[in-house]
């Protein structure tokens, strides 16, 4: 009977987040001190390598010929290279020949897997399995470390309660709690135990702060919400990852209350320097600093450095303004020496903290490029991940497994046989070639017996329906249909906001047409983000989001789809019926005038309560929500006292039965509402959750111990603490199935 974590880790490993050793810092100080106004600035630069760019680009010189920056130390590192000869022939030319021989730091959007591609951040979430995710990130860790990286932009730990952005597939769903949770794994992951360890990397946490709440879900726009929503919603994700050891942190494009992100002093220098102590390095996101001048808030480059210097950002990436701008604002005494070398001095600590200055060399290790990319524990931890990610929404009368034997399969859709979608919008040094496509998947996987057969019945780009028929001959043939729909790479991602979030194209109507042969018939959806899916929820009898699941996609949707895995998956996210329910999460208010009837019961169609007129105001899927091919049973809820004292705590057990007949494995939820407080409280918050597998027939006692930590909040005064007053825990198989039990706090 294991005890859930309930409280925050506070768990700090010696990196750069925590503050440097004497030793270290002494070092750090003494080359500080021999450092020229232009070396020390050529330390706060950081531009794009000759790989790919994530974003524009102002630079007009060539970008693949760095030897005489780096010569003569004017640039910190670079971004989106890599190669154990190719960094370590930079990094050579940064020891030998510049003239304080300081290394680079070479960092990389390494957000869900290297070579070996793991499952999008939004799938892992859908795992609630924070082993798995941990694992994940270190997978990531020791490919990307091989070839010369030691520096990734992740965890995005953004909440987003807007599937329409398109940057939700990078981070963990709707909900700060399991966003803190996932945020620590994989800074865990990343950066294990040292970042002196050549095997770990340095962890960026993003986008500080609110990026995941755009205004209309689009991305890069205003973000317009209350300190008190902020903090209570957006911020616990951050501040767990820092307090795990996060060894950096990078700025958000969007403003906050008026002020960009990057130049935000109440984000950065009030919470994250001064409330949360942070001392690592922040660096801006792409070109940020430059962007305050299209923000209006800076007129030109001059004004956009020192609003971000003043801000607390150390690192300009890809703006070129501290490169251009700082000596002259410094000469000017617009910004203060002291400031300047506070930046440099966090960049000096972080490159101590690698190693890099024991052992530049550490991270391009030619050997460990050869052997340690893609091995078979590699892919078997992108394989697991990938299968515990994967969520069935129906399964109407047990149609799912499938038996291996089936005489004809028929596998229809344009993401069936799609393997370079299969890697994600992120995967930018995944190779298409090593991802498995759900059609090869389902080929490997069933008996030579079973003839399987293909067509792809739409595009994915267009409106044509020419290949409907093709789609209806060999379903027609077949015994069992599978249907693979949903979103290619590009349809989600950063810059890749949808309006309406349904099937694309003529998906839908291919989905009809295909029902319209009366055969069983299994969804399978391939996505970044939650997609509308009343019709298809109403009228399909099985569906499995299968989100885009990297590498190992096809095998890991084979195995569900044929019993070899039980789906154990749950939302991190809501699945709204339609966009106008959007934004919808389950932790929202009570209300004045709740609405608890038929919305379209016509006696009720005047009653004035928050309702809409033309939908149900439950969601599709709550949070928290998945199926398995077993049954769990919730019962005897006990709680150990009704009444509790702020230095006492309460503790709850609930048995979970396995009342199927395989074996099977549930994420079991505890929820906490306050029911009256000095502020409006949210109807459910998730406390605690743990993943249990259970036999057929067996059943384990779950526990939660409730501190007067787990039910403080923000009052009205804005201090953190409790109230006395009446509780309810609530436990279930997902947000809105659960059981209850009420207590009260003296």
């Amino acid at each position: 009977m294991r005890k859930f974590i309930i409280a925050v880790s506070t768990l700090v490993f010696a990196c750069t987040g925590s503050g440097p050793s004497n030793e270290k810092s002494t070092k750090v100080e003494d080359l500080l001190s021999k450092m020229t106004l232009e070396e020390k600035v050529g330390q706060l630069n950081f531009l794009i390598g000759d790989g790919f760019n994530t974003g524009p680009t102002l630079m007009t010189r060539e970008s693949n010929n760095f030897d005489v920056l780096v010569k003569e130390g004017k640039i910190t590192g670079l971004f989106n290279v890599y190669g154990a000869k190719y960094t370590a022939r930079l990094q050579k030319i940064a020891v030998e020949q510049s003239r304080l021989k300081i290394p680079l730091l070479f960092g990389a959007d390494v957000i869900h897997g290297f070579k070996t591609v793991a499952p999008i951040p939004l799938a892992e979430a859908a795992s609630w399995d924070l082993a798995e995710i941990e694992r994940s990130a270190q997978v990531a860790a020791e490919e990307s470390s091989a070839v010369g990286i030691n520096w990734t932009f992740a965890p995005m730990v953004d909440v987003c309660r807007d599937p329409r952005w398109g940057r939700v597939l990078e981070g963990a769903g709707e909900d700060p709690f399991l966003a803190s949770r996932i945020a620590e794994a994989r800074v865990r992951g990343f950066q294990g135990k040292s970042l002196a360890d050549a095997r770990t990397i340095a962890a960026c946490v993003k986008h500080f702060a609110a990026y995941g709440a755009p205004l209309a879900g689009r991305d890069y726009t205003e973000v317009d919400m209350s300190e008190r929503q902020l903090r209570e919603v957006y911020l616990p994700p951050y501040e767990a990852a820092i307090k795990q050891g996060a060894a950096t942190v990078m700025n958000a494009f969007n403003d906050f209350n008026g002020i960009p992100a990057t130049a935000n002093k109440f984000l950065l220098q009030q919470v994250l320097r001064k409330e949360w102590k942070f001392n690592g390095v922040v660096v801006s996101d792409w070109q940020s600093i430059g962007e305050l001048i299209p923000h209006g808030i800076a007129a030109d480059s001059a004004q956009a450095a020192q609003l971000a210097m003043d801000a607390s950002v150390d690192v300009d990436m890809m703006a070129n303004v501290y490169a251009s701008q700082l000596i002259r604002l410094i000469q000017a005494g617009s910004i203060k020496q002291s400031q300047l070398d506070d930046a440099v001095r966090r960049v000096l600590q972080l490159k101590f903290d690698l190693g890099l200055f024991d052992d530049p060399y550490r991270y391009s290790n030619e050997e460990r490029e050869k052997k340690e990319m893609r091995t078979d524990a590699q892919v078997n931890s992108a394989l697991s991940m990938a299968k515990k990610s994967i969520v069935l929404l129906k399964n109407e009368n047990e149609l799912l497994p499938f038996s291996k034997d089936e005489s004809t399969l028929a596998v229809i859709g344009p993401l069936a046989n799609a393997p370079a979608e299969m890697n994600g919008s992120w995967s930018f040094f995944g190779e298409p070639q090593h991802a498995v496509s759900i059609l090869d998947g389902i080929r490997k996987k069933v008996s030579p017996k079973t003839s399987v057969l293909f067509a792809e019945g739409c595009n994915l780009y267009d409106d044509a329906t020419d290949k409907f028929a093709q789609a209806k001959a060999i379903a027609q043939r077949a015994s069992k249909l599978i249907v693979v729909l949903g979103e290619s790479a590009v349809m989600n991602g950063e810059g890749a906001s949808r309006s309406s979030i349904g099937l694309p194209g003529v998906q839908l109507d291919l989905l009809k047409a295909l029902a319209e042969t009366k055969k069983p018939l299994v969804v399978v959806l391939v996505s970044g983000r939650p997609l509308t899916l009343e019709w298809v929820d109403q009228h399909m009898p099985a569906i499995l989001e299968t989100w885009t699941l990297g590498s190992e996609a096809g095998n890991a949707v084979a195995e569900v789809l044929f019993g070899d895995y039980n789906p154990s998956g749950k939302l991190p996210i809501t699945f709204p019926r339609n966009e106008g329910q959007i934004p919808i999460y389950y932790s929202h208010k009570h209300g004045g005038r709740p609405y608890e009837g038929d919305y379209q019961d016509p006696l009720n169609v005047r009653i004035y309560k928050s309702k809409y007129r033309d939908v149900r105001n439950e969601p599709l899927y709550p949070f928290g929500y998945g199926l398995s091919y077993t049954k769990f049973e919730y019962s005897n809820l006990i709680i150990d006292k009704e009444k509790m004292s702020t230095d006492e705590s309460v503790e709850v057990s609930v048995t979970v039965k396995n009342v199927g007949k395989v074996a099977g494995e549930e994420v079991v939820q505890w929820y906490i509402r306050d029911w009256v407080g000095s502020v409006t409280r949210p109807v459910k918050e998730l406390k605690g959750f743990e993943k249990i597998l259970l036999q057929p027939g067996e059943s384990k006692t779950v526990k939660l111990n409730i501190t007067s930590e787990v039910l403080s909040f923000y009052r009205a005064d804005m201090s953190w603490g409790v109230e006395p007053g009446k509780f309810s825990v609530m436990v279930g198989t997902n947000s809105a199935n659960v059981l209850a039990k009420d207590f009260v706090l003296n």
